[in-house]
């Protein structure tokens, strides 16, 4: 049976991709690789900076092998070009290893004098290319499962969301995750789970539908062990003091004694301690700030928690507000090609090329936002209006 003329314009409409759409990827792209990079040096070795708070970061396994190493965003363009490079996305609190011990065939380009070892960095296997509990590369070619992955803010390791133990939220892109594991490592994080993290609504809707399925006679009267106090819910009162704790009277710290310690008034409550916690923007800043639990936080090293530019969020941020990290790509590139021109000849070249991207851009724009489509036609006719103005200019 032969399709009519109506059905192939229908199935032709279905298969294209409209311009617009294209644009608005590629712009979306470039967005969140300037969110990522932006905030990172692309034309310096960031090792003379120290250990730094948040940066990009990559690993080179053509140079280092099996030996854990990171290396920064410009050594990764100047000394890496080409190479088998994993990216790390942002680490912190880490320096530049780039031709240091770890690279006994390799001299940084662009800053030579290191030290051999950087004592401080912390490395996982994520610089071995493997991610997750489940200790697999990404993206995993044997892994069938279209699954997210998130990264851990204490141990900064990537999970898929479907390793958490807990069902991940709606909101996840404003929020921070620490694994189960972390949380474990650090048993006193579970206390603020109770009241600042967000709930695992979806498994909660999930046992209440799968209950429901039940006979009268089969369902439990034990509460779902993943009960949690909703947000901005209190504790239940008139327990008294935990065990071991004399009462306090009224509302603000003892006299003599600092402020009141935070923590202690949330360890009152069971929580369920499994699976990874979630939590919203802005909870580092309820995070109990007394001289006690400063230095707790100091030993187990977890004092950036209690610091809000430390954020994934944050860095991104700031990487956006800043210059694109395309613009000094496409400057390095054409800088490179254009070294045996003299300095007012370059920049008549860089002007004419950022002027031509944008008209171009403007020009596919109109296309899309018509609906029409773009034939070699209409970008021949382009470059020769380009080259016809250029030359009246002259």
């Amino acid at each position: 049976m032969e399709r009519t003329e109506k059905e192939e314009e229908r199935e032709k409409e279905e298969q294209t991709v409209s311009l617009l759409d294209v644009l608005q990827e590629d712009e979306q792209l470039e967005d969140e690789a300037s969110a990522v990079l932006a905030g990172s040096d692309s034309d310096h070795c960031s090792y003379p900076e120290g250990y730094v708070k948040r940066q990009a970061l990559y690993a080179c396994l053509t140079c280092s092998g099996a030996e854990a190493a990171g290396v920064c965003l410009a050594c990764s363009y100047k000394c890496h070009e080409g190479h088998d490079l994993y990216e790390l996305y942002t680490k912190r609190n880490f320096r530049c290893d780039c031709g240091n011990k770890k690279f006994p065939e390799l001299t940084c380009k662009l800053y030579p004098e290191k030290d051999e070892v950087n004592s401080l960095n912390r490395y996982s296997q994520n610089f071995s290319g493997l991610y997750c509990t489940c200790s697999r590369p990404y993206p995993d070619p044997e892994d069938t499962v279209e699954d997210e992955m998130i990264q851990c803010v204490v141990c900064e390791d990537w999970l898929h969301g479907r390793h958490l133990g807990r069902a991940v939220p709606d909101s996840v892109e404003t929020t921070e995750m620490i694994c189960e594991s972390c949380m474990n490592k650090n048993p006193f994080l579970w206390s603020y789970a109770a009241t600042l993290a967000v709930p695992g609504e979806s498994q909660v809707k999930q046992e209440v539908e799968s209950n429901r399925k039940l006979p009268e006679e089969e369902k439990s009267d034990e509460e779902p062990s993943c009960k949690r106090l909703r947000q901005g819910e209190e504790p239940m009162k008139g327990e008294g003091p935990m065990k071991g704790e004399e009462p306090v009277k009224g509302e603000g710290p003892v006299k003599g004694e600092g402020p009141s310690c935070r923590l202690k008034e949330l360890q009152t409550e069971k929580t369920d301690q499994s699976g990874a916690a979630f939590w919203p923007s802005a909870w580092r800043s309820q995070l109990c700030r007394c001289c006690s639990c400063k230095d707790s936080m100091s030993r187990c090293g977890l004092s950036f928690l209690l610091e809000e530019t430390d954020t994934v969020l944050s860095y991104e941020t700031k990487g956006q507000s800043s210059e694109p990290i395309r613009e000094s790509r496409d400057h390095d590139v054409m800088m490179s090609a254009m070294d045996h021109l003299n300095r007012t000849q370059q920049l008549d070249i860089i002007h004419g090329y950022n002027d031509m991207k944008t008209e171009l851009k403007d020009f596919l724009q109109n296309f899309a936002s018509e609906g029409k489509v773009v034939t070699s036609e209409d970008i021949r006719h382009f470059f020769e209006q380009q080259k016809k103005r250029r030359r009246d200019e002259r």
